[in-house]
């Protein structure tokens, strides 16, 4: 079926899974194309790690965040190239932390083999961060963010991701988060719920990686987005260049607004969104924060071969 959606989402790490991508590659020529360049990008056959690899292996950062992305471009160019989207109605792009640079991808603000570089090294930065400081995260369901980021301040932790009006996640050491999680619970909170992830993501604990991605990113090619690209640290479109390298560094260490942008792109005469990715994290998130928009996951938006 054909979408119109006037709003695309990139979905964050998390979201990976053995056979994610195949029927795509196996199916659509631009798709194959798209894991091909981002493999040569990288010296690396990570198609095959997404396709039959080790869920482990996967799973660790600097492989996760360039293989969502590059399932998230590999069904945005079958979408173009199929016509299920078109991009004369497309107002807006944003994506959930790595996802940011997805949408970017998809606004020709970036090529996808430097996103992939990029990614890569964000990733590797980023787990080494981990190893560095021992944390964690939590998500908080049942308070919202003012509650919320009041009892992480007072614990020495952070909120990592505003994701949804009672679904907050909090980010710190192992311990701090622990107790602001007792906090909530006592306060009113639902759920207070460990995330099986490996590190404190999202919060000053992850400051080694911005410093390690700086140059990286000032010297990366970044062009003017053909699309209005949502930015996690501001919830606005990013306003030039500049801006765009700067948040891109901010983003690593601050929380990812993510409710904030959804509201700012409803707020403007936008209510559909298309989930541009492997799975329906963000599609659930949206439906949280405006149950009257129209939520369409890639999945829906096509109906793959059978393999």
């Amino acid at each position: 079926m054909e979408i119109k959606s006037q709003a695309l989402i990139f979905p964050g790490q998390g979201s990976q899974k053995i056979g994610m991508g195949k029927s795509l590659y196996e199916n659509f020529a631009i798709a194959q194309d798209v894991f091909e360049r981002v493999d040569e990008a990288l010296h690396y056959n990570l198609s095959k790690l997404m396709f039959e690899g080790d869920a482990e292996k996967l799973n660790l950062t600097e492989n996760a965040q360039p293989a969502i992305m590059a399932v998230s471009m590999a069904y945005f160019e079958v979408f173009k190239d199929t016509g299920l989207l078109d991009m004369q109605n497309i107002k807006f792009a944003a994506g959930h932390s790595l996802g940011e640079y997805s949408a970017l991808c998809a606004a020709e603000a970036i090529d996808l083999e430097d996103v992939a570089k990029l990614l890569q090294l964000r990733g590797k930065y980023m787990m080494e961060a981990c190893e560095q400081q021992q944390g964690g995260m939590m998500a908080i369901i049942g308070l919202d963010y003012a509650a919320i980021n009041q009892i992480a301040a007072l614990n020495g932790c952070y909120v990592g991701n505003s994701n949804a009006p009672a679904q907050i996640v909090i980010s710190g050491g192992k311990e701090e988060i622990a107790h602001a999680g007792e906090e909530a619970l006592k306060v009113g909170a639902r759920k207070a719920i460990a995330l099986n992830v490996s590190g404190a993501f999202h919060s000053p604990l992850m400051q080694s990686a911005a410093d390690k991605m700086e140059d990286i990113i000032n010297q990366a090619k970044i062009s003017v987005p053909q699309i209005k690209v949502i930015s996690n640290m501001t919830a606005r479109p990013y306003d030039g260049i500049n801006e765009i390298k700067q948040l891109l560094k901010e983003q690593i260490t601050n929380t990812v607004k993510w409710q904030e942008s959804i509201k700012y792109i409803i707020n403007n005469n936008v209510n559909e969104f298309a989930e541009v990715g492997f799975g329906n994290v963000l599609s659930g998130l949206v439906k949280k924060i405006a149950p009257e928009a129209k939520v369409t996951t890639a999945d829906e938006m096509i109906k793959q071969p059978e393999e």
